[in-house]
């Protein structure tokens, strides 16, 4: 018997109206996810790639109700939290929480360290008391790599990955489940990003967390997911078991970006066939009629412009939105 996933997203939109003209005019709609559906079972990472403007991070803040979805539906724990209200989401946020792209900007630099990961305990009423919100702080310090002495310290004294490890802490603070994890690594050194990966893998081991983890560094992903979904211009395009999706590519797209990261080539190493992608990324305002993918596709045929492909399992839960490969 199949477990319930601890979350489901079904058809999800993401449109946000965009207003032409000086005196309001026509109304159009930036359409950031255009009916995106998948679920993670608990325990488990799925990893979300592609390029920047995908809108891979509108996915996250979405499911998080940071912004009010156009369409589809939102089911955590077998709850619809889409449909709920500000009020009735509040104590889902103890349960969901996100580590985001920037340390620098996301943390407050006239707060501690200590203060920033009490700060959602404060909020929640966790401990019922001062001096247990400091003692968990500490240990969450020492969970993520830092040192005891570094409560008192500002957010300027840290370098990039020590931020990040803040944030982490502070994502910890409210003892989630699930945990959208938006680029936490671009914006640090390559020399930290396999640090902060592994607090990441070591936590999910030690607390049994569930991870959304959105990234363009298609090898972390690898390392860290269970599955990857891969999106183009707000449209999942493929979904598979890691090892089954690197191994077995399907979508031409999919194809362009795995060749397009860079590997080091000996005698023994044959030279992979790189795919080339002519042309710039549609605008989200007008996509493409049919396959979204269409105006780029080296493999493109008429079919491709005239209906957009849905999802569908080519075999073992390998799913794939192409006519090339579906038809």
């Amino acid at each position: 018997m199949r477990k319930q996933p601890l979350l489901e997203v079904q058809d999800l939109k993401m449109y946000f109206p965009l207003r032409r003209g000086f005196f309001g005019g026509k109304i159009s709609y930036v359409k950031a996810v255009d009916g995106v559906s998948f679920s993670i079972e608990k325990g488990e990472t799925l990893g979300i790639v592609g390029e920047s403007g995908c809108g891979k991070t509108t996915v996250g803040f979405t499911i998080l109700k940071l912004y009010k979805p156009t369409g589809g539906k939102i089911i955590y724990d077998g709850i619809e939290t889409h449909k709920l209200s500000a009020a009735e989401m509040f104590p889902f946020r103890k349960r969901m929480q996100m580590i985001f792209q920037d340390p620098y900007s996301s943390l407050n630099p006239r707060m501690t360290v200590g203060d920033i990961i009490m700060e959602p305990m404060i909020i929640h009423n966790l401990f019922g008391s001062a001096k247990g919100r400091v003692v968990y702080a500490r240990e969450l310090l020492q969970k993520v790599g830092l040192k005891q002495e570094h409560f008192d310290r500002y957010p300027h004294e840290f370098s990039g990955g020590q931020r990040q490890r803040v944030g982490i802490a502070r994502a910890l603070a409210m003892g989630p489940e699930f945990i959208v994890c938006d680029e936490p690594i671009s914006a640090l050194d390559v020399s930290i990003q396999a640090q902060v990966v592994n607090i990441l893998e070591n936590l999910q081991k030690e607390l049994g967390l569930t991870y959304l983890f959105i990234s363009h560094d298609l090898t972390m992903v690898r390392h860290i997911s269970h599955k990857v979904g891969v999106m183009y211009l707000g449209n999942l395009v493929e979904y598979a078991d890691t090892d089954e999706l690197y191994e077995n590519l399907q979508h031409p797209y999919t194809k362009a970006l795995l060749s397009s990261v860079p590997v080091i080539e000996d005698a023994f190493t044959p030279k992979a066939d790189l795919v080339a992608l002519q042309g710039d990324v549609p605008s989200p305002i007008n996509p493409p009629d049919g396959c979204v993918f269409s105006t780029r596709c080296p493999r493109a045929y008429e079919e491709c412009s005239v209906s957009r492909p849905q999802l569908k399992d080519i075999g073992g839960g390998h799913l794939v939105a192409c006519h090339l490969i579906t038809r």
